[in-house]
């Protein structure tokens, strides 16, 4: 290593992160709407996902079919370039549209993510200190439900756009104790 490239690592920095079982929450849900349930982890009475822990993503508003997740950008976040990395540009938009998708879901109802489309539009850095992904349903059919979603930042400017395609997934039957489900 010359001795450039030792002095230009400077200091390191740290960040520390705590999170909740996610199964205790991932519990709570099947007995729950989607609106409701994204509603408990808003108001606090549920953990919110540890992804969202480990980025710092926020929810800042919910409505049945519209997400809202805030992001306060950091360093901890750059790819080594110096911006944000596109992986988390992904994990914003498809949280929010992934929300967005389950907000409109009845008890007992599940989704996962089938596809996944994202444009990066604009570099973001912390000069940006702030931005929100807003996802919402585009159409919701029995057991497909396709969603859209944009980051902006304050001033409105859009860093990133994208759609999802998710399947529903509905309730299965309580299984009897000892069973295996297949009759046997």
């Amino acid at each position: 290593m010359t001795e450039t490239a030792e002095t230009a690592v400077g200091p390191a920095r740290q960040r520390i992160v705590s999170w909740e079982d996610p199964m205790v929450g991932a519990a709570l849900a099947a007995g729950l709407s989607g609106l409701d349930y994204l509603c408990g982890i808003a108001e606090g009475r549920i953990a919110p996902a540890p992804i969202a822990a480990l980025l710092g993503m926020t929810v800042e508003r919910i409505d049945r079919g519209e997400v809202t997740f805030g992001l306060d950008v950091g360093e901890h976040l750059y790819n080594p370039i110096g911006s944000v990395h596109g992986g988390v540009f992904c994990t914003l938009l498809d949280s929010a549209m992934g929300c967005a998708v389950h907000s409109s879901l009845d008890r007992g109802q599940a989704y996962t993510t089938l596809e996944l489309k994202v444009n990066l539009v604009k570099a973001l850095t912390v000069k940006t200190p702030h931005v929100v992904a807003t996802g919402h349903v585009v159409s919701a059919g029995r057991r497909v439900i396709t969603a859209a979603g944009e980051i902006t930042g304050p001033d409105g400017t859009l860093y990133a756009h994208a759609t999802t395609t998710c399947l529903v997934l509905e309730p299965r039957p309580a299984q009897p104790a000892g069973g295996n489900g297949n009759g046997r």
